[in-house]
Order: structure tokens, then sequence, then C-alpha cells
């Protein structure tokens, strides 16, 4: 049973004061005075603050009564008879050509979309609680700021620890790893390559920056053994995998490259579904700048 709910209980018992209703009508009346006498009284940082957020108040408030408006908008203009045209429509040809260049220009950005969708869509968020554990520190071991990633992570080479009473998230060396397992899509062959990066990890930017990998992160992987070439010559180093395991399981990070004709850097907007469980990848804006020409063969090939 929920604690300290003394106040509902009490009111469930005994109901509400008789005035309620009617003091709650005066303070909604107030509250506009209260908002301006707040609003010329702030000062600095907080002033900021509190006008950027009753801006969009009001923004979101323009927006619901313009809904309205056209809601209760009534058209006035007679339908015409079958086969008739009205006067203002007498010198337009073709009426439709409109309505089938929209229709063509969205039906070509879908298609676009879909050629460049990465191999996983959806992945589950992972929360905090199950990413991070609480370390306890201190001479009486009260302390709870530090926190142990349970996930695996990417360290670089030049990372340097900090003396271990000031580092606040701890990344075990046995959850650290430096090379995954990529697969080629068009080649159907599997790569053990080194880890350049962690671009970007769709539970959340804090987990970007401290290199934690879970399903669907994208990393970054030097290709250069693989022998890609741009269209001037230049050797690819670097391109972008999507990781389609769960590393903590497996023990192993296994992941697809992205962009088999095209090295992009993506841009995701993210949103969690109603329950809260999903994150869904809704669009990738695409800045192609290498393409690749021409794939070698590699000694050493792991499959």
């Amino acid at each position: 049973m929920p604690q300290n709910d003394y106040m509902d209980l009490h009111r469930k018992r005994h109901g509400r004061r008789l005035d309620y209703e009617e003091r709650q009508r005066k303070k909604q009346a107030r509250a506009g005075h209260e908002r301006s006498h707040l609003a010329k009284k702030l000062r600095g940082h907080k002033a900021k603050l509190y006008h950027k957020k009753r801006y969009s108040e009001k923004v979101e408030m323009r927006k619901l009564l313009k809904q309205h408006e056209e809601k209760q908008q009534t058209s006035t203009v007679d339908t015409p008879d079958q086969g008739a045209v009205p006067a203002y429509l007498l010198d337009r040809q073709q009426q439709t050509t409109g309505t089938v260049l929209s229709n063509m220009i969205k039906q070509k950005r879908k298609q676009k979309a879909g050629k460049y969708q990465v191999p996983l869509p959806q992945v589950r968020a992972v929360s905090d609680a199950e990413a991070f554990k609480v370390v306890k520190s201190g001479k009486t071991n009260r302390k709870g700021w530090k926190r142990m990633v349970t996930k695996v992570t990417f360290v670089g080479e030049s990372f340097t620890r900090k003396p271990a009473k000031f580092e606040r998230f701890i990344r075990p060396m046995g959850l650290r790893f430096t090379k995954a397992h990529v697969t080629h899509p068009e080649l159907q062959t599997t790569f053990y390559l080194p880890i350049v990066g962690v671009k970007k990890n769709p539970s959340s930017q804090m987990y970007t920056s401290l290199g934690v990998i879970t399903k669907g992160t994208i990393i970054e992987v030097n290709v250069s053994e693989l022998g890609m070439v741009t269209q001037g010559g230049k050797v690819v180093w670097g391109k972008f995998a999507q990781v389609t395991n769960n590393p903590e399981n497996d023990g192993c990070i296994n992941a697809t490259l992205l962009g088999n004709d095209m090295l992009f850097w993506l841009l995701f907007w993210f949103v969690v579904d109603h329950s809260g469980q999903y994150i869904t990848i809704l669009r990738a804006d695409l800045f192609p700048y290498l393409s690749t020409t021409s794939l070698y063969t590699v000694n050493e090939r792991i499959s």
C-alpha cells in the first residue's frame, strides 16, 4: 500500500470544503496577475527560462485556437453542377497537375528514404537502471554518486583514467571491446575490424559520450584493410556499421556495414512509443561525400 497519502485518505473520508470550487475559481482568476507580477520581478537567467517557457505556451495556445477556428469555418462557394466549370476556373487547363507533381515528389522521397534505411530501424530503449550499477564509496560506504557501466563499452587507445577518487563512471576492463565482427551486406562476408569510435547510441547522448555499445548503436570501423577506394583513388579509412546483437550477452560485437555505395553521416531522430520500451529511428539525413568503386580481395576472411 502506498505511504504518506493521508491527504487523499482524509479527502475520501470527509470530502472537500464547501467553498472549494469558489476558491479554485478565484485562484484561477488571480493566476494571470500573479504571472504578470512574476514576469516583471524575475531577473537574469531565471527570467530567460521563464519567458522561453511562456513563449512556447502561447505558441501552443495560438495553434489550438487556429485549429478551432478552421473547424468552425463554413464554405461559401457553391458546388457547380455536373460538367459545369466555375468562372474562376475557366483559365485553368490542367487542374490536377499540382496534385500529381506533389504525389510524385512524395513518392520519390519515400523511395530515397527507404534506400538508406538502417538494418534495425527499431530497437529497445535501455534504461539507466539497466546500464548503470551504483557503486558505494567513502569511508563508511554511504556515498552513492559513482556508477559502474554494465554494458559493453569502447575506449580509445589514448584514454587515461581519472584518479579513482574522482572517477564518476567506471568502465570495467572486461567489458571494453576494440574490435567487431562486421558483415558486408553485398559480399555476405564477415570481417574482424577494429572499432574507431561510437557515433550514436539510440538510447541516450550520455551513452554515446561514454562509448556504450548496445543493440542498434552506430559505430565507426576501420575498413582500410578491405581495400575500398573512392572515385578519386583515395583509400576509405572508416565506415559506419550498426550493431545487430546484444554484445553484453554474446561476448562479441556483430554489426552490419551501412551504405554499400556511399559513406555518409547519420543524424537520427528518435521517439519512444507509448509503452516507453522501444525507440524508433524516424529519419536519417544523409550527407554523402565518398563512394566506393571497387572492392579488393582480402587475404584473411572470417565468416
